[in-house]
């Protein structure tokens, strides 16, 4: 019985931690990533997911998030 304890708990943890790598990560992106979201934007405007298509491994939503991010920090 303490053994399945355990191992539910593990699951949670282990669960609860790749959840907040996933956001943690989201909005990480390299310089050239970056560049080319900057270019795809002026070329392309809101189409978040033609930009993604350009980005391997991003989605139409980490890419509008970051956008996002990006723009309601600077002044």
């Amino acid at each position: 019985m303490a053994d399945s304890d355990q191992s539910t708990t593990l699951n949670e943890k282990s669960a609860g931690s790749q959840e907040d790598k996933s956001q943690d990560s989201e909005l990480h992106f390299s310089e050239d990533e970056e560049i080319l979201i900057i270019r795809m934007f002026n070329l392309v405007g809101k189409r978040w997911s033609l930009i993604a298509g350009r980005i391997p491994g991003r989605t139409a939503k980490e890419i509008e998030e970051y956008w996002n991010t990006r723009s309601a920090t600077s002044p």
